[in-house]
């Protein structure tokens, strides 16, 4: 009669130490992505299934159009919040229906890229994002934290990163993209496998014009990231 209260305490005690090393990852790994160029769960996911296309490059080798393109579309207070926006992220919870995309600022995605999953989408994602997208803002800065974005974002099937990503789409630099091309390439996402930034449809280009508008007033709301 006793074994199962053990049994019970057996695999508290694993989820618990399960729990711990999960955390203890990010806690060493942000402070390593200062300089290694990391890669996120779905580029390790990618590689298990074909070829992935990425090639790090730093923000300063990035046209300005595009981060600029990537905070008024993604994150307008991207230089205001400190890893996570409260107040939209209060907003998107209260839905009855759960959280939704709107709530995630960069830094939440790039860490979700980097140490969580992307489908489902669910409140346990989001408890976890929250004190790890805290962690890494503390630790990375606004600049690093866009460069790491930048290079890990999905772009396509196999593609990730500005850098393959413009090669692959405009046989060009990430340095060399014009702002509407920037701009067609934020507005493919978060669904870059069904949209081609080289053959954008209406949609995404009603959608890219949108955000080249927002980009063009970006001013103030990209200062964090000047050198």
């Amino acid at each position: 009669m006793r074994a199962a209260p053990r049994s019970k305490r057996r695999w508290a005690r694993l989820l618990v130490r399960t729990l711990l090393v999960l955390a203890a990852i990010p806690l060493v790994l942000v402070p390593a992505y200062l300089v290694v160029a990391p890669v996120s769960t779905l580029m390790i996911a990618s590689w298990i299934f074909g070829p992935v296309q990425r090639t790090w490059v730093s923000l300063d080798r990035i046209a300005p159009a595009l981060p600029a393109a990537v905070i008024m579309a993604e994150d307008g207070r991207f230089c205001e919040h400190h890893g996570v926006d409260f107040t939209e992220l209060a907003k998107v919870l209260d839905r009855s229906r759960g959280p939704n995309r709107g709530a995630s600022t960069v830094t939440m995605q790039t860490v979700k890229n980097l140490f969580l999953w992307s489908q489902p989408l669910t409140y346990l994602r989001k408890a976890l994002e929250i004190p790890i997208a805290l962690y890494a803002d503390l630790v990375w800065g606004k600049r690093r934290t866009m460069e790491i974005y930048l290079n890990v974002v999905q772009w396509g099937p196999g593609i990730f990163g500005a850098e393959a990503a413009s090669q692959a789409y405009f046989k060009r630099s990430a340095r060399d993209i014009t702002p509407v091309q920037a701009a067609l390439l934020v507005a493919a996402l978060p669904n870059p496998i069904e949209r081609n930034p080289a053959r954008p449809d209406r949609f995404l280009r009603y959608r890219a014009g949108t955000v080249s508008s927002r980009a063009r007033m970006a001013g103030g709301y990209a200062d964090c990231l000047k050198p």
